[in-house]
């Protein structure tokens, strides 16, 4: 999509700091990161929100997070962090192009919602 801030990222138009990229997914810092490690792992298909995975869409979301624990441990998180997936205007979701953040690097506190 033409107006979609990760597509931008993804065609290269907008830097970012990524950390990982392959055909299917990127994964690059966060710009406004809420923990010591935050990134966040995304598509580069264009999907706006989970409703538009289907089930022949398994493998690669299974890839978005086996790279985000693969990512997570290089980026020594060992003690743990957390997945987040927000989804939808009320599920605090900004960016209209499905994507997962990991963070971690510090005892995260605090209620989901």
């Amino acid at each position: 999509m033409s107006d979609c801030l990760f597509c931008k990222i993804i065609a290269g138009d907008i830097p970012a700091d990524k950390i990982y990229e392959d055909d299917e997914v990127l994964a690059f810092r966060d710009i406004a990161p809420q923990a010591p490690t935050h990134f966040l792992v995304i598509p580069k298909k264009h999907y706006s929100d989970l409703s538009e995975i289907h089930q022949e869409d398994d493998q690669l979301v299974g890839k978005i997070v086996r790279t985000g624990a693969e990512l997570a441990a290089q980026e020594g998180l060992d003690k743990g962090y957390r997945v987040i997936f927000n989804n939808g205007p009320e599920g605090c979701q900004i960016v209209f192009h499905i994507h997962m953040h990991i963070l971690g690097g510090r005892q995260l506190r605090g209620p989901l919602g």
